[in-house]
């Protein structure tokens, strides 16, 4: 009887080994992968990737070539490399590379499946979708969103001027600030309890989105049909959901309260609610605080690197922005006049070329969000099933030679073309496809004039003791300057300009 349960064991452990050979030959006889980068057993590339990978993915373009894959746990993620393969695939064949893969624990349990970045390519995502679009753009959201932009720029360049050395606080406040008052129609205030939570739970996020470690039940999905009290990583996002929510819920209820006293500024929250109840589409409750938050995600820390970005360009190479301060005393005054508006740009196409040199230079979303592949597919030769995941690699295209002369420097001339006016031409900060960002033109603005007024109002420098390590800088880094750099006022006409407008700035309170 022990020798015929030995037996039977022995033949099915066999039995099982054998059908994962034969299915693996008839799958690699199936489908064929870019340059499959070697990993460890079972968890395959999953300790290979580090965050952020900016850096880390340019080296591997340069070892493994224009597309490579990696297997993370049971998954292939095929790393982009190129803006010739982004286009094909992520933009020309974007209905069937446009949704998301299933991530259990940031997707459903720190984020009740309402976070839009998150989403598969569903009704739900279109609906939300459609929401942001139709509120963020056109010629009336520019009206609502323009003042609140040139009031915070006022107060950037005041804090600049306070305390050069702490730039990276005014640049988060600025970027913070902003997009709430864009979303929620209030300023952030010093010591903002949301603010503070912002900037920890955006950094939390990134890290799950591209770490794999981070969350074993995003490798190996089917841990998460673990009975609940074995899935040991639970807590933590549930925790995370509860809090999000909580604190996000405030923001809702100060609204409302500001609705009912008629007091509430004119704000994307606002545009929601009011749509909401005149059935121009349909929204939970949930889904509501889920959409804002997205903006303020996708808003806040992407502001904040990019205008960081700007200083560091200026000073690591001075001549475009001697260039552009010469640009912009022409329009606003060789006496420090008055600062630039948003209402200046068609006078000032240089700042537009200086802001898209920013998104393209270091890249603030150094790694596309994943996409899944949604049926099998074929491209120049290869085979991939559905399922397969891809990314891109925007600092490998940031760097490639081939796609931009001179590619290391910060050169804003190479936009002085035909696309100039196109916000998401020669860079893919907003991404690809059908999910490129729906804010992307509140996006634009922010760093326009958060360049413009820099510039016009301060000389930049490297501190020739410490200077800036231009691919290693750590911008994820929210607490601490990224880098030294030197913020002096251009001249006593602009310090009085400075502190005439941030009077202004500081007296202003919604």
């Amino acid at each position: 009887m022990t020798l015929s349960i030995a037996y039977l064991v022995l033949v099915l452990v066999f039995a099982f080994i054998l059908n994962l050979v034969v299915s693996k030959i008839c799958f690699n006889r199936k489908y064929k992968f870019p340059n499959v980068v070697p990993g460890w057993p079972i968890i395959g590339n999953a300790l290979d990737i580090p965050y952020p990978a900016g850096m880390w993915a340019a080296a591997m373009t340069k070892k493994h070539g224009e597309m490579f894959t990696l297997n993370i746990g049971t998954k292939r993620l095929v790393y982009l490399n190129s803006s010739r393969v982004v286009t094909d695939l992520l933009e020309k064949r974007a209905a069937i590379y446009s949704s998301r893969p299933y991530r259990p624990m940031l997707s459903e349990i720190m984020s009740g499946g309402a976070r839009m970045v998150m989403m598969g390519y569903t009704d739900k995502w279109r609906n939300q979708r459609k929401i942001m679009h139709s509120i963020l753009n056109g010629v009336q959201a520019e009206k609502k969103f323009v003042p609140f932009q040139d009031l915070e720029s006022k107060q950037l360049v005041y804090d600049l001027f306070q305390d050069p050395e702490n730039f990276h606080k005014a640049s988060q406040r600025f970027s913070n600030s902003v997009i709430l008052s864009v979303v929620f129609g209030r300023r952030a205030r010093k010591d903002d309890e949301l603010l503070a939570f912002i900037l920890g739970y955006t950094g939390t996020l990134g890290e799950y989105q591209f770490a794999p470690t981070k969350s074993p039940a995003d490798v190996f999905t089917w841990l998460s049909c673990l009975p609940k009290p074995l899935q040991w990583w639970r807590p933590f996002g549930e925790k995370f959901f509860k809090t999000h929510v909580e604190m996000f819920q405030k923001e809702y209820d100060l609204l409302l309260s500001k609705m009912e006293k008629g007091t509430a500024k004119p704000c994307f929250a606002v545009d929601v609610l009011h749509g909401a109840a005149k059935k121009e589409f349909e929204i939970s409750d949930i889904e509501k605080i889920y959409t804002w938050t997205s903006l303020v995600e996708a808003g806040s820390d992407t502001t904040r690197t990019a205008v960081l970005q700007t200083i560091a360009g200026a000073a690591c190479y001075p001549s475009w922005a001697v260039k552009a301060r010469a640009l912009l005393d022409e329009v606003c005054g060789h006496k420090a006049e008055r600062l630039p508006m948003l209402a200046d740009r068609e006078r000032l196409p240089y700042i537009t070329a200086v802001v898209k040199e920013t998104l393209r230079w270091r890249p603030f979303l150094q790694s596309g969000v994943p996409r899944v592949l949604t049926r099998d597919d074929e491209y120049e030769g290869y085979r991939f099933p559905a399922g397969t995941e891809f990314s891109w690699n925007a600092y490998s295209i940031a760097l490639d030679e081939k796609e931009y002369k001179d590619a290391e420097r910060f050169e804003p001339e190479r936009f002085m073309n035909e696309d100039l006016n196109k916000p998401t031409k020669g860079h893919w900060s907003f991404g690809a496809g059908r999910r490129v960002c729906a804010g992307l033109n509140v996006g634009v603005n922010n760093i326009w004039i958060a360049a413009a007024t820099v510039l016009y109002c301060f000389d930049i420098a490297e501190d020739p003791d410490h200077p800036i390590d231009q691919f290693n800088t750590l911008w994820e880094e929210p607490t601490k300057a990224p880098f030294k750099v030197k913020i002096t006022p251009r001249s006593k006409a602009h310090i009085a300009l400075i502190e005439r407008e941030g009077a202004i700035a500081q007296a202003a309170d919604y």
